[in-house]
């Protein structure tokens, strides 16, 4: 019997990919923003990378689920 990674270690992989993603994220938006003429307040940056980490963080943990479990029925 094949043993793929645990629930648990999945979310925890994503939490920190999702935390190194955090900060370059913030500060890819601090340089870009203004290239296109967006400028908001450290607030609404923060707000912006909250969500998208949110998003992110299920996205990443249900795609390696998914592959977790291709990997155990063998088709990858």
């Amino acid at each position: 019997m094949r043993v793929g990674q645990s629930r648990r270690h999945s979310a925890l992989e994503s939490v920190l990919n999702i935390l190194i993603g955090i900060g370059v994220a913030y500060l890819t938006q601090i340089l870009v923003f203004p290239l296109f003429g967006i400028y908001i307040s450290t607030a609404s940056h923060l707000g912006i990378t909250l969500i998208f980490t949110f998003v992110s963080f299920f996205r990443s943990y249900f795609v390696r689920r998914l592959f977790n479990k291709l990997h155990l029925m063998e088709i990858l």
